[in-house]
């Protein structure tokens, strides 16, 4: 959680707010990659990309 809290205040320091939106589709798309691994959702995820 540090680097989360690290994070934020870089981008609070800086008004790098734009950066939020990719760190969140980022860490959705790393979730979803670690949960459907070696389940038999995963070939339907893999066609997504």
């Amino acid at each position: 959680m540090e680097f989360f809290s690290e994070l934020w205040a870089f981008m609070r320091e800086r008004k790098k707010f734009w950066l939020l939106p990719i760190v969140v589709i980022l860490v959705m798309l790393g979730g979803l990659i670690i949960l459907t691994h070696g389940s038999a959702v995963a070939p339907f995820i893999y066609t997504l990309f």
